[in-house]
């Protein structure tokens, strides 16, 4: 029987290394800029899980015919709140910041209070506590 595998790294393509991680940062991830490749950067969750951030240049560099997605976001992040009203603060300090507002807070009939607000390149962040 082989290994089971384990997520251990998701890697998010970014437009602007810099801003992104400003955004991110806001979220409570701290991201270390690659001294060696400046077109990437790295955030290692308490469980050992890296999340990465590339620009799509460096990715159009080591993937052959990539072009960036248009659409709808491919991808979509939820951080956990303590309580609704850390929902609701956290909503208004990042739309007072810049970052485009997707959802405004809402509490949804099965219990949990959301918010979703558009990182730099339109990905979602949905955030969310227990009501």
């Amino acid at each position: 029987m082989s290994a089971s595998p384990k997520l251990n790294q998701i890697n998010i393509v970014v437009s602007n290394l810099e801003a992104s991680i400003k955004f991110y940062e806001r979220l409570g991830l701290r991201f270390v800029i690659d001294s060696e490749h400046t077109t990437h950067a790295q955030c290692e969750l308490a469980d050992g899980t890296v999340v990465a951030l590339d620009t799509e240049a460096a990715v159009a560099q080591f993937t052959a015919g990539w072009t960036p997605p248009v659409g709808g976001p491919r991808v979509a992040f939820a951080f956990g709140l303590p309580s609704a009203d850390a929902v609701d603060a956290l909503y208004a300090e990042l739309v007072a910041a810049g970052y485009s507002s997707l959802r405004e807070p809402w509490s949804a009939e099965w219990g949990v209070r959301y918010a979703t607000v558009l990182d730099p390149d339109g990905i979602p962040a949905d955030l969310q506590a227990a009501l």
